[in-house]
C-alpha cells in the first residue's frame, strides 16, 4: 500500500489512487443531521463576543493558530460538547505548508486536532490571505481516508479563524465526500451561529 504524506498530496493524487469523488448531491452534507439543534440566545451572545474578539487581532496582526484556537476554535467545542463525555481531544503534529510567491518561499502551518475519530478540526495558520481554508482540503480528506470505523461518515473542519468550511467523507464502495458551504465572520451577521449549529449537529450524529 502506498502511503501518502497528507501535507503534500493533492486532490489529482487522492482521486487517482483512491478513487475518491466529489458528491453531486446538494444535500449530501446534511444528509445525516436529523435536526437543526438550537443556537440559544445565550450561545449567540457569546459568539458575537468572539467574532468581535477574532476582528479585533485582526486589526492588529494576522493570527497564528495558536491565536485562532485560543480565540475561536476552543469556544466553539465548548458550546457544541466535544470538551464532555464521550468525546475526547488529542492535538496532532503541526505541519507546514509552502507557496513560492515572486521567488520568495511563503510558509504556513497546519495545526490539527482530532475529537473522537469522527471529527477533524484544521487550523490554517493565515497570516496571508492567500493561505484560505482551502489550502487544508486534501490533508482533511486524508485523514478521513484513514479513520478507524470507516462504514461511519467522517467530519473536518478547516478555519483559518476567519473562514470555516466542513466536509465530509462516506467510505462508500467509491470513496465519496462533499462540503458545506463557506462561513465567513466578515459576513453580515454572524456566520458562526451557523456553524455551531453545524458542530452540534455532528455532536449528536457521532455519539
Amino acid at each position: 500500500m502506498t502511503t501518502l504524506i497528507a501535507n503534500e498530496v493533492t486532490l489529482a493524487q487522492l482521486r487517482d489512487r483512491f478513487n475518491i469523488v466529489r458528491s453531486t448531491d446538494s444535500t449530501f452534507f446534511s444528509a445525516d443531521f436529523a435536526s437543526n439543534p438550537d443556537v440559544t440566545e445565550a450561545e449567540k451572545r457569546i459568539l458575537d463576543r468572539v467574532q468581535q474578539n477574532y476582528l479585533s487581532q485582526l486589526e492588529v496582526r494576522g493570527l497564528n493558530e495558536e491565536t485562532v484556537k485560543m480565540v475561536v476554535v476552543s469556544p466553539l467545542l465548548d458550546h457544541a460538547g466535544f470538551y464532555r463525555f464521550p468525546f475526547t481531544i488529542d492535538s496532532e503534529v503541526s505541519i507546514e505548508i509552502q507557496e513560492i510567491d515572486q521567488g520568495a518561499v511563503l510558509t504556513e502551518r497546519i495545526d490539527t486536532l482530532v475529537v473522537r475519530n469522527q471529527l477533524w478540526i484544521l487550523v490554517v495558520e493565515s497570516k496571508r490571505t492567500r493561505f484560505s481554508v482551502q489550502a487544508a482540503i486534501p490533508q482533511a480528506l486524508s485523514y478521513l481516508l484513514a479513520k478507524p470505523q470507516p462504514e461511519k461518515p467522517g467530519y473536518a473542519l478547516m478555519t483559518n479563524g476567519g473562514e470555516f468550511l466542513f466536509v465530509k467523507l462516506v467510505n462508500w464502495e467509491t470513496p465519496t465526500y462533499g462540503f458545506s458551504k463557506t462561513f465567513s465572520l466578515l459576513n453580515s451577521g454572524n456566520d458562526l451561529y451557523q456553524v455551531l449549529a453545524i458542530l452540534k449537529q455532528i455532536t449528536s450524529a457521532t455519539h
